[in-house]
């Protein structure tokens, strides 16, 4: 490991490759590799195991655990009830324990990891919810925009009619002018408002109106995977939270507005909610989050004024923030 770091040292340093080989008296195949990792990557394997007695029967039993996904848990193949199946109908000559492992490797590889993530100052993870209000005395749905910044746990939340592309942008701009900045990134779901479509690579291919918007704010964009609500954990939770806490019984205002300003209060309060487990209030831990994120622009994006391709948008939300 000592020669390792020497190495990458000088060649970092300005030595050449071929002069690195003649000073530590190795071969410029060794110093290439030297170069290519960080540290030593021990063996590696250039060719597949071979297993003459099992390969054979792989297909034979992928078919076998493949059928099981099927059926109930309890119910499904052991690596013995493998074993015992090739041996009897199949002609195995091999052991218990080739197959054993085969199949543990198979169960490993099958299995997703899930990794505590971490979550900075700065940062924002952005959602709807759905809840049943009363506005002007009638009964309605009402499509809720929750940001969550994961750091604090502090969140902004806003109501509207219809969860469409102006209520997205909307949401943000007046949720900027509540925290006076602008998150670094935000966490987002995959939904048709935002993206356009999700390429075979997966990478996204962003709504117009929606990357106009993240161009004003220069707003880092990322996604969860479709169906994987635990990419973006905190919003998710956030959004029962306010359907739990802010929408039982059932709100009941004379406009969207008062509706709005209320939710507004809601969350200025829950500012002074210890953390759980934690000795910090939301709101003192916010100011972390503050201090991390970019001031907002001069002037905020304009969602009703962008030319769409057909002519200006007709905007049934002009508001502007508070």
């Amino acid at each position: 490991m000592e020669l390792y770091l020497r190495v990458r040292q000088a060649c970092a340093g300005g030595m050449s490759q071929r002069q690195a080989a003649k000073a530590f008296n190795i071969s410029r195949d060794t110093v290439a590799k030297m170069m290519t990792f960080s540290v030593p990557p021990g063996y590696r394997r250039t060719a597949e195991v071979r297993r003459p007695k099992l390969d054979p029967f792989i297909p034979i039993i992928e078919g076998w655990l493949e059928a099981d996904r099927s059926m109930p848990r309890k119910q499904r193949h052991t690596a013995k009830r493998v074993f015992d199946r090739l041996r009897d109908e199949c002609g195995f000559t091999g052991g218990y324990t080739i197959i054993k492992d085969y199949i543990r490797e198979r169960e490993r590889r099958g299995q997703e990891v899930f990794v505590p993530l971490a979550h900075p100052p700065g940062h924002a993870q952005a959602d709807f919810g759905e809840a049943m209000v009363k506005i002007g005395g009638v009964e309605q749905k009402a499509h809720f925009f929750v940001l969550d910044l994961p750091h604090s746990d502090a969140c902004y939340v806003r109501a509207y009619p219809a969860a469409v592309a102006e209520a997205w942008v909307d949401g943000h701009i007046h949720a900027f002018a509540f925290f006076g900045a602008v998150p670094q990134s935000i966490v987002y779901v995959n939904d048709r408002c935002l993206v356009a479509k999700i390429l075979p690579d997966g990478t996204r291919k962003r709504a117009v109106l929606f990357s106009g918007f993240l161009s004003h704010y220069l707003i880092r964009d990322h996604y969860g995977r479709p169906g994987k609500g635990n990419d973006k954990g905190n919003v998710e939770g956030l959004v029962g939270y306010c359907r739990r806490n802010f929408m039982v019984p059932l709100p009941e205002f004379t406009s969207w507005e008062a509706f709005n300003l209320w939710l507004e209060e809601q969350c200025r309060k829950r500012q002074h909610d210890v953390l759980r487990g934690e000795s910090e209030t939301i709101g003192e831990r916010l100011q972390r989050d503050l201090v991390a994120m970019r001031p907002l622009p001069v002037a905020p994006f304009d969602a009703c004024d962008q030319d769409s391709g057909r002519g200006s948008l007709v905007c049934p939300l002009k508001s502007g923030p508070p």
